[in-house]
């Protein structure tokens, strides 16, 4: 994974720096996700709805955007950041390797709800592994977040909207009350499912360790 330089992360005027809310609607999809990228791409945050929460997202090879993530959350430097990605050519970008156990719960899960945690390739940064050496990733399943990983052709973070210690937010108003105009983009899809978080599972260990409980029951599955 190439990490972009400052200056391809660096917003490009104060103006900006103001926060848009798009309402997501159908005949708007496309429109909405290419204004994303655009705010992606000039290093600022996308706050967009996933299968359960809504999630703060920059993309993963722009460093400072990722310190703006941390410091926007309050956020322990030693928890890693999880990403989404739309296809595997953009999963192997950031891994070394997909082991064989883990192939078996893509083809199962995937897309969906279950976080894989794999070795993390050397080019991806520290703030992302929490120098772990390792990386957590899924692709969402049906919503917004699927389309959007899709669309940008490369890992974006899927860290909840709120700040460290604070209920997720389900609303595109709760985003607002947590953050105020931080955030550059706010993609409004209404109130979202909450519940479970996604499942989080170790897949560089044998056996396989879960980390999260989550919507994905793997006690009922073999695993």
């Amino acid at each position: 994974m190439n990490n972009r330089n400052d200056s391809q992360c660096m917003k490009a005027s104060v103006l900006e720096l103001m926060m848009i809310v798009l309402s997501l609607s159908e005949e708007a999809l496309d429109d909405i996700i290419t204004k994303a990228s655009g705010v992606l791409n000039s290093g600022g945050i996308v706050v967009y709805p996933t299968e359960s929460f809504y999630a703060l997202g920059v993309f993963a090879d722009c460093e400072q955007a990722l310190k703006n993530l941390y410091e926007l959350k309050g956020r322990p430097v030693d928890k890693p950041l999880p990403l989404i990605v739309g296809d595997m050519e953009i999963l192997l970008s950031v891994v070394k390797n997909i082991p064989d156990s883990a192939r078996g719960l893509m083809e199962r899960f995937w897309p969906g709800p279950l976080t894989l945690v794999f070795e993390a390739k050397e080019s991806v940064s520290n703030l992302l592994t929490a120098g772990t050496g390792k990386v957590a990733v899924r692709v969402p399943g049906d919503s917004t977040a699927l389309y959007l990983a899709r669309r940008l052709g490369g890992p974006v973070t899927a860290t909840s909207a709120n700040p460290s210690a604070k209920p997720p937010a389900e609303t595109a108003g709760e985003v607002v009350r947590y953050f105020g105009e931080s955030v550059d983009m706010i993609i409004d899809a209404g109130r979202t499912p909450g519940g479970k978080p996604s499942t989080i599972v170790d897949v560089t260990v044998v056996p396989l360790r879960i980390l999260r409980e989550g919507r994905v029951s793997l006690h009922t599955s073999r695993v």
